[in-house]
C-alpha cells in the first residue's frame, strides 16, 4: 500500500534535514521525499498534515508495564496503546515486574506480547536475582533473549561489589546499566526534605541519597571504563557531578522526567498523592539546574518514568500511597509547553533527548527520515491548544498530576513497522 503525507515539516537533524516536503510511503518505506503529485496515490490514502512537524520516531527509554503480575494496573499492549497516543515508536520497559524480568522467560514474554504492535518494546533486565541485590541475574542469559540493558529500577544496585559485577559483565555485551539512584538508608520517606516537608509533617528524602549513589556509580564507572546511565536525575549537585563525570570523559550519561521540570515540591501542598514519585519532586534550584542540564546536554534524554497504579491504591493516606505517575501521553506536550515553547531547547534538541539519544544509549538502531528507510516517524502539531483529560487515556490506570492542565503542542500520528496511529485508531498501511 502507498500513503502520502503532505506538507509536513520534516526535521531530522543527524540528516541535516529540515524542510517542508511530502513523504511517500510504500509498503512501509519512505520512496520519496518532496513535492509530490496525488494522482500517485489512492485518494484514501492521502493524508493533509500541513504544517505539522515530521521527526524519527520517539523513544522513551524509562517505562513501565507491570506485565506480568499487575495486569489490573497496565498490560504490554495497553502500555503500547498509550505511547502509541503519546507520540512514541519504542519504549524501553523496566524489570520491576512480578516476577522479575531476571529471566529469559519474562523477557520473551514481554517481546511476544509486544510483537503484532506498531511500538517497538525493548526490556531492560534485572541487575540481581529478583531485584533483591544479592546475586547477579544471568546477564549473558538475558541479553541473548532481547535485554538491552539491565537495571535493579525502584531501587539502586545494592553494594558497590555488586555495581562492579554488574559493569564489567553488561559491559561485555556494551549494555549499560540504568541506575535508580537513592541510598536506601535515606531514602525512608514520602516526598523531598524541605521546608515544605517540615509544614507538612511528611517524613522526607533528602536530596544527598540521590547525590551519594551518583557519586558511587560515576567513580566506579570511571575506574572500569563502563557505562552507566542515572535515571530519572533530579538533584541539583547530581546534575553538576554527571557534568564533572563527563568532562573527564566517564561514559557516564542521564535522562530527566517531564515532572522533575515542571513541578516541585511546593506542588504537595494538597496532599495529592498523584504528586507523590520516586524521586520526589525538588525544590525550585533542582528544577532550575535540571533545565539548565538540558540546555548544556549534561542530561541526554528525556523519559517518562510512566508508572500506572490503580485508584484504589493511589487513593491511600499520602504516606502509604505508592509512588509513581503516568507520563507516556502528556510526555511529549509538556517538552514543548515548558522547554521549546519557553526556549529553554530547540526542536532539534528536543529531537536528540526524545529520540535519537535514548536509542544510542541502549544502542538501538537510530531511525532517519531518508528515502529507502524504514518508515519509523512521529508527527506531531506544535501548535495545538488542548487540555490534557486523564480519563481519556489509553493507559488502564488513571494516576496523573497533569489532568486538566493545559498544553501547547500534541502528536498527532506515528507510523512504524508498517502500521499508522492516527485519529485514534491503530491501522496498517
Amino acid at each position: 500500500m502507498k500513503i502520502l503525507l503532505k506538507g509536513l515539516n520534516l526535521l531530522d537533524p543527524e540528516q541535516k534535514l529540515d524542510k517542508k516536503a511530502d513523504l511517500l510511503i510504500n509498503d512501509g518505506i519512505i520512496e520519496k521525499i518532496g513535492n509530490i503529485k496525488s494522482s500517485e496515490v489512492e485518494e484514501n490514502n492521502i493524508f493533509d498534515f500541513n504544517d505539522m512537524v515530521c521527526v524519527p520516531g520517539l523513544f522513551d527509554m524509562h517505562v513501565h508495564l507491570r506485565e506480568p503480575g499487575r495486569e489490573d494496573e497496565e498490560t504490554v499492549v495497553t502500555g503500547c496503546n498509550g505511547a502509541a497516543a503519546g507520540g512514541f515508536t519504542g519504549i524501553a520497559c523496566m524489570p520491576n515486574t512480578n516476577p522479575a524480568a531476571d529471566s529469559a522467560e519474562v523477557i520473551k514474554l514481554i517481546k511476544e506480547k509486544a510483537s503484532n504492535h506498531l511500538v517497538d518494546v525493548y526490556p531492560v533486565g534485572a541487575v540481581s536475582v529478583d531485584r533483591k541485590g544479592e546475586a547477579l541475574a544471568p546477564i549473558a542469559e538475558l541479553y541473548e533473549a532481547g535485554a538491552v540493558a539491565f537495571s535493579d529500577d525502584g531501587v539502586a544496585v545494592k553494594t558497590a561489589a555488586l555495581l562492579r559485577n554488574a559493569l564489567e559483565y553488561a559491559g561485555m555485551y556494551n549494555a549499560p546499566i540504568i541506575e535508580h539512584c537513592e541510598d536506601e538508608s535515606l531514602a525512608d520517606g514520602a516526598m523531598n526534605e524541605s521546608l515544605v516537608s517540615t509544614q507538612l509533617g511528611l517524613p522526607s528524602i533528602p536530596t544527598v541519597a540521590e547525590d551519594i549513589t551518583v557519586s558511587r556509580d560515576i567513580l566506579m564507572a570511571e575506574y572500569l571504563n563502563k557505562a552507566v546511565h542515572i535515571a530519572h536525575i533530579s538533584s541539583k549537585r547530581s546534575i553538576e557531578l554527571v557534568r564533572e563525570a563527563k568532562a573527564r570523559g566517564v561514559k557516564v550519561t542521564a535522562e530527566v522526567t517531564p515532572h522533575h521540570f515542571t513541578l516541585t515540591d511546593d506542588n504537595l501542598k494538597t496532599y495529592d498523592t498523584n504528586y507523590k514519585m520516586n524521586p520526589p519532586l525538588r525544590g525550585k534550584a533542582d528544577l532550575e539546574a535540571v533545565i539548565e542540564g538540558l540546555k548544556d546536554g549534561t542530561i541526554d534524554c528525556i523519559a517518562s518514568d510512566h508508572a500506572p497504579h490503580s485508584i484504589e491504591e493511589k487513593e491511600m493516606e499520602f504516606i502509604y500511597a505508592p509512588n509513581g505517575i503516568l507520563g507516556l501521553e502528556s510526555q511529549l506536550g509538556l517538552t514543548l509547553s515548558e522547554l521549546v515553547n519557553k526556549n529553554h531547547i530547540t526542536l532539534s534538541d528536543l529531537v536528540y533527548k526524545l529520540s535519537i539519544n535514548p536509542r544510542r544509549i541502549l544502542n538501538i538502531n537510530v531511525p532517519s527520515i531518508k528515502e529507502g528507510e524504514k518508515a519509523n516517524l512521529t508527527i506531531f502539531d506544535p501548535h495545538n491548544i488542548w487540555t490534557v483529560n486523564v480519563s481519556a487515556f489509553k493507559s488502564k490506570s488513571k494516576n496523573s498530576p497533569f489532568d486538566k492542565r493545559l498544553l501547547t503542542g500534541k502528536p498527532v500520528a506515528v507510523i512504524n513497522k508498517g502500521k499508522m496511529f492516527y485519529e485514534n485508531e491503530l491501522k496498517s498501511i
